[in-house]
C-alpha cells in the first residue's frame, strides 16, 4: 500500500486495480454522482478500467493523482480525494468524493486540506483549483473551509462549474 498522505482519521493511498469493487460502489450511487458530470459505472470491470485509465495512469504520467480514502479506525475505503492535473486547463484540481454514509463528518474537508498542503509542500505547486457545480453547496463549503476562493465560472466536461483557487 503506497500511502500518499495521512490525516488524523484517514489514509489517502494510491489506487490499485483491486479497488475496483469499492470504486464501483462509490461511482454507481446516483446521489453521490448528483453534482458531477460523471455517468454511473455499470459494473466492476468498468470500474477497474476507469482506475487503470485515470488515477493509476496519472501516477505514472505526473507522479500524483487522486487516491483512495481509507478510514483509519476501520480500514474501510470510503471514497477518494486528492489532486489531479487537468491537461485541458493546464491546472491542478483538488477533489473529493465520499460514500453517503460518511457525509457530514468533516472527512472531505480533512482530506481536501491535507491534499492542498501536500500539493504546496511536497509537489511545490503554486496554484490549486477546485471545480464545483454551484448548486453543490456542501462541496462549495468544503472548498471554502480548505481556503479556496471563488474565481470564475467555467465550462468544463460539458457542464458549468464554479472555479475556486488557492495559492500558497
Amino acid at each position: 500500500m503506497k500511502v500518499i498522505l495521512e490525516t488524523d482519521r484517514l489514509f489517502l493511498r494510491e489506487y490499485v486495480e483491486d479497488d475496483a469493487e469499492a470504486f464501483f460502489k462509490l461511482n454507481s450511487d446516483p446521489e453521490v454522482l448528483r453534482f458531477v458530470p460523471d455517468k454511473a459505472l455499470l459494473n466492476v470491470e468498468q470500474a477497474r478500467q476507469t482506475l487503470v485509465d485515470h488515477p493509476i495512469a496519472d501516477y505514472r504520467k505526473y507522479g500524483f493523482g487522486r487516491g483512495a480514502c481509507i478510514l483509519k479506525s476501520t480500514g474501510e475505503q470510503i471514497g477518494f480525494a486528492g489532486l489531479k492535473y487537468l491537461e485541458e486547463l493546464g491546472e491542478v484540481d483538488v477533489a473529493f468524493r465520499l460514500m453517503r454514509t460518511h457525509w457530514g463528518l468533516g472527512l472531505a474537508t480533512e482530506a481536501a486540506i491535507a491534499s492542498v498542503r501536500f500539493g504546496f509542500t511536497d509537489l511545490g505547486l503554486k496554484r490549486i483549483i477546485g471545480l464545483v457545480m454551484a448548486e453543490n453547496i456542501a462541496s462549495v463549503r468544503v472548498l471554502e473551509k480548505t481556503g479556496l476562493r471563488y474565481a470564475e465560472t467555467v465550462m468544463f466536461w460539458g457542464s458549468q462549474f464554479s472555479k475556486y483557487v488557492i495559492t500558497p
